[in-house]
């Protein structure tokens, strides 16, 4: 008998296709993709809408207001499910797919998952040019999509129905491969969405997906342990890797047991909670002056689950030019970074065969207790700095400690570009494991009220937390992307969002100034405007409010702490906005190599070009 085959169009085999996959969490079976972020224009709204309308019920379709902003909001998602359950995001050919760019970027820095969808252009070529096509007069094949090749870890274009067969199974395998992690764009001409093929029905049978977990080659690992028993001063640096292998108990079971002090990086944060007995603060460029003082003294540093971006390393600065890296991470091309030995493995499987290859050996015991000495003293100083003073605006840190302070254990914080980030790294003390979600892998801006939403969605049902996602974000990330505080209204997703208005971008002043240059086109008040004295303030509370939020504009410390009191009973997502201090910052920071003039008339800018100088011969030269 021959197989037994369904005739449908490519748009409906493709929506069928993924509502068949499933995968778990914590051993109860979900769908993998849990929904669709969509907006709908001529390149997907006949046939993929059609197709996406008769499953609501079972992939639910929700409605963005910016292509970036609900990629972004399918990250969001992703990260707070620790990449075990995934978003699509769809969007109509031109500019509505050239939007959803910025989020794949996003994604595929941050190894993340995300399926985007986009219409294209006719593969017949007939009605050419259509309406937003861009065309190349020396290649024809050449769409807009093929922008996304440089930032996906998978790339197809369904020119027939038939393709959907070979190319879905390869674009979630490359989603879920910890190694390869990533984005994967399909690109659907008008004309092949509305084709219909005779698909076999078993292409269509339910699938359960496993993240597999690759182990370590065995010489490797014992080459690993040998040098790690050699240390005097080691150290681990967990990566957001040890979070999406769900590797944090084991991390803190090992490094308690061979008495190894722990440093984060910018996505490792919160993996352990901040009290943890082996936790020592997040290293790097924004990080903790213990984490540094740690990493500079270092003999062999285990590095799991993290890349080494120059924010951990300090444009590899941090580090003594003699120490040994041990990379224990599943992409074999973060593994081999800066004459690593490379155990290329998942991050609980690695540190379980490792600690069981160092058997009971562990590091001088005065070790430990002095990293945790260098801890204290970095608490002590962060409280200087957080605590409240009689000044009339109040700082950045001292808003962070009143919103830590007030947020229950599994509220997660979310942010992504400006000050904030330096200042959460810093003094956002972790509670519950997994609250923390800083996307600092591309830094971008209008990530963090888009993020909120999908992480409001991800917090009911399997690996949710139940949490209220809490936004932080300055004045000028939310005048570039705020339209997703209307969707959460509309969906009924709850998040909190405080915008700490500081009159424009003030840590991009800081370091433009920090290198020689004046004030320049950052803050409102160095820029081209018609009145310097006295910059129009967006009225912040206003403008959510316009949206439907709840909103409030807070002048003191004591009066934010009381509308966040009100902003937990409220039903809806809530703003809150207070003036914060442009100019003033937690120490800590390790040195950043940046590009600085190297003639310059400007005296100031000669200085920091020997400054600069200065940082670039400490670096140890990859290889």
């Amino acid at each position: 008998m021959g197989q037994s085959t369904i005739s449908l169009t490519m748009a409906q085999a493709l929506v069928r296709w993924l509502c068949a996959q499933m995968t778990e969490i914590d051993g109860e079976k979900v769908p993998l993709f849990a929904g669709v972020f969509g907006i709908f224009g001529h390149g997907n709204v006949t046939c993929l809408s059609e197709a996406l309308e008769a499953v609501q019920d079972q992939l639910p379709t929700w409605r963005g207001q910016n292509e970036q902003s609900m990629a972004l909001a399918a990250i969001g998602f992703a990260k707070a499910k620790r990449r075990r359950q995934l978003m699509v995001a769809t969007s109509s050919i031109g500019p509505g797919a050239l939007n959803m760019v910025t989020a794949a970027g996003t994604a595929h820095a941050n190894r993340l998952p995300l399926l985007l969808i986009a219409g294209d252009t006719f593969t017949n070529r007939l009605p050419d040019p259509v309406l937003q096509q861009v065309e190349h007069y020396n290649n024809p094949t050449l769409t807009v999509n093929d922008a996304f090749k440089a930032v996906t870890r998978y790339w197809d274009r369904i020119t027939h129905p038939a393709q959907l067969i070979q190319s879905l199974p390869q674009a979630v395998g490359a989603m879920l491969d910890p190694a390869d992690c990533g984005p994967a764009f399909l690109a659907l001409p008008q004309d092949t969405q509305e084709l219909a093929f005779d698909y076999p029905e078993v292409f269509f049978e339910e699938r359960v997906w496993r993240i597999p977990r690759p182990r370590a080659d065995r010489q490797t690992l014992a080459e690993a342990a040998a040098l790690l028993k050699t240390a005097k001063t080691p150290l681990i640096i967990a990566g957001g890797g040890v979070r999406y292998s769900g590797a944090e108990t084991a991390l803190q079971a090992f490094a308690v047991k061979h008495g190894i002090p722990v440093v984060e990086t910018i996505a490792g944060k919160g993996g352990l909670t901040h009290a943890d007995p082996v936790h020592c603060g997040p290293i790097g460029i924004i990080g903790s002056t213990s984490a540094n003082a740690l990493a500079a003294e270092a003999d062999v540093i285990l590095a799991v689950g993290t890349r080494l971006q120059d924010f951990t390393t300090g444009s590899w600065t941090a580090f003594a030019q003699d120490a040994r890296f041990i990379a224990i991470n599943a992409a074999r091309f973060d593994a081999l970074k800066h004459r690593a030995l490379a155990v290329v493995s998942d991050a609980l499987e690695g540190i379980t065969e490792l600690d069981a290859a160092l058997g009971d050996w562990a590091a001088p015991k005065a070790h430990l207790p002095r990293a945790k000495a260098l801890f204290a003293e970095w608490d002590a100083l962060l409280d200087t700095h957080q605590l409240p003073t009689n000044a009339p605006v109040p700082t950045y840190a001292q808003v962070v400690h009143v919103v830590n302070d007030w947020a229950a254990p599994n509220d997660t914080l979310i942010a992504a570009a400006g000050g904030i980030p330096g200042e959460v790294a810093k003094g956002w003390r972790v509670k519950d494991p997994n609250t923390f979600d800083l996307e600092f892998g591309f830094s971008c801006m209008g990530y963090e009220i888009a993020a909120g939403w999908g992480c409001a969605m991800a917090q009911d049902g399997p690996g949710g937390l139940g949490g209220t996602p809490i936004v932080m974000l300055g004045d000028g990330t939310y005048m570039m992307m705020n339209s997703d505080i209307y969707s959460t209204v509309l969906s009924g997703h709850k998040m909190i969002v405080v915008v700490c208005d500081n009159g424009g971008y003030a840590v991009i002043s800081r370091l433009q100034q920090f290198k020689g240059v004046p004030g320049f086109n950052n803050l409102l008040k160095d820029c081209r405007i018609t009145d310097k004295a006295n910059p129009l303030h967006v009225d912040f509370a206003a403008h959510a409010a316009s949206m439907g939020a709840l909103s409030r504009k807070v002048e003191s410390l004591a009066d934010l702490a009381e509308a966040l009191d009100w902003a937990r009973g409220n039903d809806r997502t809530t703003l809150i906005t207070i003036t914060t201090d442009a100019y003033s910052w937690v120490p800590g920071d390790a040195d950043w190599d940046v590009g600085v003039p190297e003639v310059s008339d400007r005296e100031t800018v000669k200085v920091a070009r020997e400054a600069q100088i200065a940082i670039r011969a400490k670096q140890r030269i990859g290889v």
